[in-house]
């Protein structure tokens, strides 16, 4: 399976993903959570709707430039950053469990290093 592929369909089924947990966060926790577990839940959505943009970005990139090491090692540490960042603040806003926060700015930085090796990538192929 080819980087664009992989980086087009991870980037889809994420998106697809987050809108349905904005959705449940929205109407089935509104109710649940208290304001300030929504409002980390909300930031989950938000970086992993962003992120899974972000994806489809390295899969379309990927389709007219394949074969690029920078651009693959941006692909999965931008879906690496979606699971432990979002996943993260999902899982500290469901269950009350501050040691999931400890884990949240490793995310942050699967996130960083994937959009600045994106530019690197980006520079060299241009």
């Amino acid at each position: 399976m080819t980087t664009a592929r992989v980086f087009l369909f991870l980037g889809s089924v994420s998106a697809a993903l987050a809108v349905a947990l904005g959705a449940f966060g929205a109407h089935a926790l509104k109710a649940r959570l208290s304001t300030d577990m929504l409002a980390v839940y909300q930031t989950g959505v938000q970086y992993h709707v962003w992120h899974a943009l972000g994806l489809v970005l390295v899969g379309v990139v990927a389709l007219q430039f394949p074969g690029t090491a920078l651009l693959k090692w941006s692909g999965w540490l931008m879906f690496t950053g979606v699971v432990i960042f979002s996943g993260s603040l999902y899982a500290l806003s469901l269950t009350g469990i501050r040691g999931f926060g400890a884990v949240t700015p490793v995310g942050g930085v699967a996130f960083l290093a994937a959009w600045l090796l994106f530019g690197i990538a980006a520079w060299r192929i241009s």
